[in-house]
């Protein structure tokens, strides 16, 4: 520091070290869809474990670590702090919050998410993304946040089995719509629609930066979520 030295007589050296601390937003939908399961556990349960786990890490590393829930709205927003006590509060919320709406609006959390939280952050998007229009909101948050998306999706979200006439329900809307699982062509229109869908998703999120994470729920999630930490950590090194 040239100004210190003149002063001082002699030379005046800063050292300046990184600052390793974190902020770790957690961003969970919980809109009706996520009340959908054909498994072991309902996609919200799926979404609530992981968030348990990456606050956790997040206090882990003394990090601190905010949440907020949405629907189609902000139902619940927790600054971030550290410590496990403010952590456990985090994760109760998760569990037990009750949804005042039903429906999702991606761009309403990530336009609140940067409006509020003025640090870029380490921002982890929990939800089935069963929204529409975010595109534009979710790179724009991108520049601001690094945000990670993880995408839960349930088997029958993909594939649909040969059970005859079923009636399917939008749980977010209540629409509902009859359809023949019997005929084969169905099922295949059906599965290449979601295989399209779930590509297109990827292929965006690629293309903007945002790392994904896709969550299935007839499958563990340690494997993809200590896959894409390994991954991270290499990415960094270099």
């Amino acid at each position: 520091d040239w100004n210190v030295s003149a002063r001082m007589g002699h030379p005046y050296v800063k050292i300046f070290e990184e600052e390793r601390e974190l902020t770790v937003m957690l961003l969970v939908d919980v809109s009706s869809s996520g009340n959908f399961g054909t498994t072991e556990q309902l996609k919200r349960e799926i979404a609530a474990e992981l968030s348990a786990v990456l606050a956790f890490s997040a206090i882990k590393n003394n990090d601190k670590v905010g949440l907020i829930i949405f629907s189609d709205r902000i139902e619940k927003f927790i600054p971030p702090r550290k410590g496990k006590k403010h952590v456990l509060r985090v994760i109760r919320e998760i569990l037990f919050y009750k949804p005042q709406e039903a429906t999702t609006d991606l761009n309403t959390a990530l336009e609140y998410l940067s409006r509020v939280i003025k640090r870029k952050s380490t921002v982890f998007l929990i939800s089935d993304f069963l929204s529409e229009d975010y595109e534009k909101s979710l790179q724009v948050a991108n520049k601001k946040h690094d945000i990670v998306a993880i995408s839960i999706t349930d088997p029958r979200e993909v594939s649909l089995p040969d059970v005859g006439m079923i009636d399917l329900e939008d749980a977010e809307s209540g629409e509902s719509i009859l359809i023949d699982t019997g005929s084969l062509s169905i099922r295949n229109e059906f599965y290449n629609r979601s295989i399209y869908v779930n590509e297109e998703r990827s292929t965006f999120f690629k293309s903007i930066g945002v790392d994904h994470i896709n969550i299935l729920t007839d499958r563990s999630y340690v494997q993809p979520i200590t896959k894409f930490f390994k991954m991270r950590a290499k990415r960094l090194a270099v």
